[in-house]
């Protein structure tokens, strides 16, 4: 089957990104976003970019956005009919802005509307994606949809717009960052264009996020992880993902933890599961990983070892925990969910690209092993 890899959407980066959104200066622009960015003053940084531009305002969004944020958009924008839909945010009002641009296209008919993405975090790589992850509150479960309707056409990747994100969540999402281009590596859809991309983000994230962490306002690392998780997106997009994300997806929904903080925990384990195997086309694409993370091992068991052992002891110094009753889940609540995860995970679209298939009894001993 052949591979498709994006030439779109265009990208825009560097620090003054922001200005190529004066193009939209004379259009009618919805903007998606929360309410923290309009507070911060974000929000209006943009409009002020756009003087002649007429502008509605969406900021309902929430962490992990449900079916309710989509419709709610929708309405609001309705009337306004948009030309242009910027998504302002992490990657909760990037997936919002992506469902309520799909949601008022099909109403309209024969409007179409331009998506730009402005990130704001650097972590899920949406704004390079076809992805958009919706969350069924109701039931505690996240669903990963997938479409080339949500590919947004631009993306803005300005470091200024990062540097007041706090120590602890840059940490979160800059292992999703890892987390993407590793599982984009291994993936069975892996291929030239996207393992390129991978490595670099691999590269760039080893280096420049525990500077980060060490000091929030070097621009600098900033706008580096900014493009890393870019590249990481770009890599996932066209080589899919694992089960590191089907499992996070499941565990992250039910249990209400952080999509990085949970894709960090897992990510150790799942390359052990990968691994155990002895595939030598798994175990050649892992050392490739840590050939990137400069561990160089003429073993190649040994290569992944220490591959995990770094990314547990990247963990360690960002203050992850190894397993869910460290991060405070007790033993009750965890099992009361087990079987409900087990079943999410495997029937994940993420997982369909994992190198190894699971089987129950896997996902299961699998969670035991994060339990603690």
């Amino acid at each position: 089957m052949a591979n498709m890899f994006f030439s779109i959407p265009d990208v825009y980066s560097g620090n003054n990104a922001i200005m190529s959104l004066r193009r939209f200066s004379s259009k009618r622009v919805a903007i998606v976003t929360d309410a923290f960015m309009v507070s911060s003053g974000k929000v209006q940084d943009l409009i002020d970019v756009m003087p002649e531009a007429s502008v509605s305002i969406f900021s309902d969004v929430k962490p992990d956005p449900g079916v309710d944020v989509l419709k709610d958009g929708a309405i609001r924008f309705k009337a306004f009919k948009p030309e242009v839909i910027i998504a302002l945010g992490g990657g909760s009002s990037q997936d919002a802005a992506k469902g309520i641009k799909v949601t008022l296209e099909e109403h309209y008919g024969d409007h179409c509307i331009e998506l730009v993405s402005v990130p704001t975090t650097s972590g899920s790589g949406s704004e390079v994606t076809s992805y958009a992850v919706i969350s069924d509150t109701e039931n505690g479960q996240k669903y990963p949809l997938v479409s080339p309707d949500l590919l947004p056409d631009s993306a803005i990747l300005d470091p200024q717009l990062v540097l007041s994100v706090p120590r602890q969540i840059s940490a979160d999402t800059g292992m999703d960052v890892l987390t993407h281009a590793i599982e984009a590596l291994v993936s069975t859809g892996a291929n030239d264009f996207s393992n390129a991309l991978a490595e670099k983000a691999i590269t760039l994230t080893i280096c420049y996020l525990p500077k980060i962490f060490v000091d929030e306002k070097d621009i600098s690392a900033r706008e580096h992880m900014h493009n890393a998780s870019c590249m990481a997106g770009m890599a996932f997009n066209s080589a899919g993902l694992g089960l590191v994300h089907g499992m996070a997806h499941a565990i992250g929904g039910m249990l209400h933890i952080p999509h990085g903080k949970i894709n960090a925990m897992l990510l150790p384990v799942v390359i052990e599961f990968n691994s155990e195997t002895n595939d030598p086309d798994i175990l050649a694409c892992y050392n490739v990983c840590a050939r990137m993370m400069s561990i160089s091992e003429s073993s190649e068991a040994r290569g992944i070892q220490k591959l995990t052992d770094k990314i547990r002891s990247l963990n360690q110094q960002f203050g992850i925990p190894s397993t869910l009753t460290e991060l405070g889940k007790s033993r009750d609540e965890l099992e009361s969910v087990r079987a409900l995860i087990i079943e999410s995970a495997l029937s994940d679209g993420c997982t369909e690209t994992n190198p190894r298939k699971p089987t129950v009894s896997d996902v299961n001993r699998l969670f035991s092993r994060i339990v603690g």
